[in-house]
């Protein structure tokens, strides 16, 4: 890119606030993806295993701690692209929360509150009672139609359940989007499940698509696996450059930041992994810099990194502050980091 993003931020922020000679505006939206990391309250819900999240429980989660957990995620989620929006992002996906309870308290935050920021989540089937949600700005993003797709367990188990796909459609800058939410089966599962899951994410899309042609997709969430695995390398077909992103296929920017630079969202065993990611379609994407933004484009991305977010001293110095590490409460976030990305789009 010729200019850099900053640059070129503040000079869509002053476009959209001033009509150019052609009576257009630009138009920049910020679009994240954060694992909040066990978002529990401290009561139990019937038919899930929350036992470890009560006053009881092994966490001794109790009202001081769940209070503090409410405050540290709106923090971080108010703060999400405003390294670049000063109004934050429009849309946010979540994974790990437990209940429409949990999600009225964190958007009842004050800063939350100030926002406007709503909700959208189904009671799903996991055994453990963790669903995935989304957090969207209702001044920004329209929604017209909201459901969840289960995932199919196809191999051993074939009655076993998890977190059903989120798929929330409605306008943003006045163009139709789809946002799809995963949480994929974790690594105590082989990788053929979380194949499974790509190809069922593919599936779903594909008929979105076939429906909709005019439909922008991007799919998000924790893959649990990196974006050259399986799953969303060939499964999803979320590709590593621009070029080779055909019909149907993804871009996944978050590709390169981990092989090519080095950076992650989540630590293990002294390495990153970069399991949190945002793929667009290929109609958002502006392959050859000829796009003009006459509709929405990927323009930037990052990892969504503050020093409040990362352990500041000792063994895991560096990586994601959680709220519990060797059964002590840290009072921390989250086990990952959250990942951003931007659209523009010329009105």
């Amino acid at each position: 890119m010729k200019q850099t993003f900053l640059a070129f931020i503040t000079a869509l922020l002053v476009c959209a606030a001033y009509s150019n000679a052609q009576d257009r505006k630009l138009m920049v939206h910020a679009v994240g993806f954060y694992n909040l990391e066990n978002l529990f309250d401290t009561c139990h819900d019937n038919h899930k295993i929350d036992y470890d999240f009560l006053p009881n429980g092994s966490f001794q989660w109790n009202g001081n701690k769940y209070s503090n957990k409410l405050a540290n995620m709106a923090k971080a989620l108010c703060d999400l692209g405003t390294d670049k929006l000063p109004y934050g992002a429009s849309i946010i996906g979540c994974v790990e929360v437990e209940n429409d309870k949990v999600l009225d308290d964190l958007t009842a935050q004050p800063c939350m509150k100030q926002r406007g920021y709503k909700y959208i989540h189904f009671e799903g089937p996991d055994k453990r009672g963790v669903d995935c949600a989304l957090l969207y700005n209702p001044k920004a993003f329209h929604i017209t139609k909201a459901f969840h797709k289960p995932y199919v367990f196809e191999h051993g188990d074939t009655a076993q359940k998890t977190r059903p796909f989120l798929c929330v459609q409605g306008k943003l800058a006045g163009d139709n989007l789809t946002v799809i939410v995963c949480h994929l089966p974790s690594r105590g599962h082989e990788n053929i499940y979380r194949e499974d899951g790509g190809k069922q994410v593919r599936a779903l899309t594909d008929s979105i698509r076939l429906a909709d042609p005019s439909q922008h997709i991007m799919v998000m969430g924790d893959m649990n696996d990196d974006p050259d695995d399986n799953s969303m390398a060939k499964c999803l077909g979320a590709k590593r450059k621009m070029k080779d992103v055909g019909e149907g296929d993804f871009y996944n920017p978050w590709w390169d930041i981990l092989r090519s630079k080095g950076q992650g969202t989540l630590t293990y065993q002294g390495g990153w992994n970069l399991f949190d990611q945002i793929v667009c379609s290929k109609n958002m994407l502006d392959v050859d810099g000829k796009k003009e933004y006459k509709e929405l484009t990927l323009y930037g991305y990052h990892i969504f990194k503050r020093d409040y977010l990362l352990q500041q001293e000792g063994k895991y110095k560096g990586s994601p502050k959680r709220t519990h590490a060797g059964g002590v409460w840290l009072n921390g976030f989250s086990d990952h980091l959250p990942t951003v990305t931007y659209l523009v789009k010329a009105m």
